[in-house]
């Protein structure tokens, strides 16, 4: 087993992968920015350096400062988390070259999949459902553009290969704003991202947000551990998940589940992931794929059982997959909210020291959370705090288990959006199931 790991993160992610590696004997290793001195996991690791000053681009985001850490501390590996360097190939190349290994896939793959245009490619070589669109990169022929955009039918949605997170898009609903939409798209990409390839695809009108999350060793076996569903978002952000997603059956489960299973064992892939589809009128449509560990992971763990972290380690270490597809078994479901420090109507971040703070308990709740009460939330990071989950028998039982843990929930000294998750599991048609992703910002008004 990998004997020491250095957790490259922060916040809640990395006390989560330190909890993983007490649980398998491996030592940790926190490091922080001059910020996050009072980090919980930072006082738990067996080991602790500061990287830098605040501001991410000084310390988190500082690939020589990790790899520095790692050396000084005689690590054997580094787990990224999510956020920050999670899916940077470069960082995971230099942490292989340097003699540590990456907690996730192999540079290679993240280049593929970090390309919208390529992972696409290699999803249809799998036989996984694509959006139908341009089928590559948009060029220079604006006649050839308009074809296509005729061929797909409008709207249509011009999209950066190298962006995500909801940024590097751009919806047209008509022929006389395409080739505007794609000039301005080719130049917001090329100075957010680098690259300057665009894509076009189906603009799909009212989808939901499913996503199948995944296990590989590299080694030649691959398992799926069922979908989540992730459509209540604002702004391509997502505030509420569950496992499984409501209305899958599962033979649609096994369909699209075989499919994301035979990608990864087609290209190689090492550790977890996520493929994110686009879900409308039955039929799914692949839009990227995450390769890290994602921040609504929990949901799966509570209906499979499976410690998502500690199968990353076990994989990295080198060890092939311990279970195979018929030990999954779906039980349950779950809910998780992401709680922010931000005001829950104009969503502006609240940072300020936590006066009182209070955990939900009792049966099927589950709080992963690095806040305590006389934490300080530092202005310079992500808003989300922490993440409630909630698991029953039924979604029904998890609905109210939830209602119930939210009223439980007490953060007192700054501003949460607890108010709004009560809002939303109070919602008839959240708890009616199966609503898509622009019905959240519907709801507000935005």
């Amino acid at each position: 087993m990998l004997d020491k790991v250095v957790i490259a993160n922060r916040g809640e992610i990395a006390l989560r992968i330190l909890r993983a590696c007490r649980e398998l004997g491996i030592k940790t290793v926190a490091i922080h920015s001059q910020a996050d001195n009072d980090l919980m996991h930072v006082r738990l690791a067996d080991e602790s350096v500061c990287i830098g000053p605040a501001a991410p681009q000084h310390s988190y985001l500082n690939i020589p400062a990790i790899i520095s850490a790692a050396e000084i501390t005689n690590a054997s590996a580094v787990h990224p988390g999510y956020g920050f360097l999670a899916e940077n190939a470069d960082f995971a190349e230099q942490v292989e070259r340097s003699g540590f290994v990456f907690v996730g896939p192999k540079a290679d793959s993240i280049r593929l999949m970090g390309d919208k245009v390529s992972a696409i490619d290699a999803m249809k070589n799998s036989g996984v459902p694509c959006v139908p669109g341009s089928g590559g990169p948009l060029g220079d022929d604006e006649n050839a553009n308009l074809a296509i955009a005729d061929q797909i039918g409008y709207p249509v949605i011009i999209k950066a290969a190298g962006g995500g997170g909801g940024r590097g898009m751009r919806v047209v609903h008509s022929k006389a704003n395409l080739l505007k939409s794609i000039s301005l798209t080719k130049s917001e990409a090329g100075a957010a991202f680098g690259n300057s390839m665009v894509y076009m695809e189906k603009f799909l009108q009212n989808p939901r947000h499913v996503e199948i999350q995944v296990l590989a060793d590299g080694q030649g076996k691959a398992i799926h551990l069922g979908e989540r569903d992730c459509s209540m978002q604002r702004r391509h952000q997502k505030v509420v998940e569950e496992a499984p997603a409501p209305g899958i059956t599962s033979e649609m489960r096994k369909f699209i589940g075989d499919r994301c299973v035979q990608a990864c064992i087609d290209m190689g892939y090492r550790g977890a992931g996520t493929f994110e589809f686009l879900y409308e009128d039955g039929e799914f449509y692949f839009i990227e794929m995450n390769t890290r560990v994602q921040v609504e992971h929990p949901v799966t763990e509570q209906i499979t059982g499976v410690d998502i972290i500690k199968e990353q380690l076990k994989i990295a270490d080198g060890q092939p997959l311990s279970l195979t597809q018929d030990d999954i078994k779906i039980k349950g479901h779950a809910i998780e909210c992401r709680i922010n420090a931000e005001d829950p109507r104009t969503f502006v971040p609240s940072p300020g020291r936590i006066t009182r703070m209070h955990a939900p308990g009792g049966l099927g709740i589950r709080w992963d959370s690095h806040i305590y009460s006389g934490y300080h939330v530092p202005p310079n990071y992500d808003s989300m705090i922490g993440k409630l989950i909630a698991f029953g028998e039924s979604r029904e039982v998890a609905i109210a288990k939830m209602q119930i843990a939210l009223d439980e929930l007490v953060i007192d000294g700054i501003k949460t959006n607890i108010e709004l998750h009560r809002d939303i599991i109070s919602d008839t048609n959240f708890q009616h199931g199966g609503t898509n992703i622009h019905y959240l910002e519907k709801k507000l008004g935005l």
